[in-house]
């Protein structure tokens, strides 16, 4: 199953989100319900993509996922730029290794957004580097929910 619309992405089970980074991949994941999507991890990506595609893998198969939503760098005036390529080449990488559905989910201001809700939290300045990434990926995988009409 390559990457899909809302329309044709399973309508239940649980989904990772990932905040696909030049050097981490922030990853969450919700209940199946989908009602609650949280922060699980912060991938680092090196040299070679296989390590984190078998970490990838591992989490989603741990956690009984049935797809992935990517959070897709826009530009602010909504067009595609190299960040967006970037995690393009990363959808289609994933797809080469796993026939699993992908949905795209607009992330402009996910990064403000997981920031402001950490700041919020009071989290030391340390934990919210630690978690910003993983963090954006929640708010990522919570705007997805909301857009496919559940409850996030």
């Amino acid at each position: 199953m390559p990457v899909v619309d809302a329309a044709d992405f399973p309508a239940k089970g649980r989904l990772l989100g990932l905040d696909p980074g030049t050097k981490t991949i922030g990853v969450a994941s919700c209940d199946a319900l989908r009602m609650i999507a949280s922060p699980v991890e912060t991938i680092p990506k090196g040299r070679k993509l296989a390590p984190v595609l078998e970490r990838l893998f591992a989490l989603y198969d741990e956690r009984g996922a049935v797809g992935l939503v990517m959070g897709l760098p826009l530009n602010m005036d909504g067009t595609e730029g190299p960040r967006a390529q970037s995690v393009r080449a990363l959808a289609w990488n994933i797809l080469k290794h796993r026939d699993v559905p992908i949905l795209f989910e607009d992330e402009r201001l996910s990064t403000v957004e997981a920031e402001w809700v950490m700041r919020d939290a009071d989290l030391s300045r340390k934990r919210r580097a630690e978690r910003i990434d993983a963090s954006a990926a929640a708010v990522i995988l919570k705007s997805a929910l909301e857009r496919l009409g559940r409850p996030a």
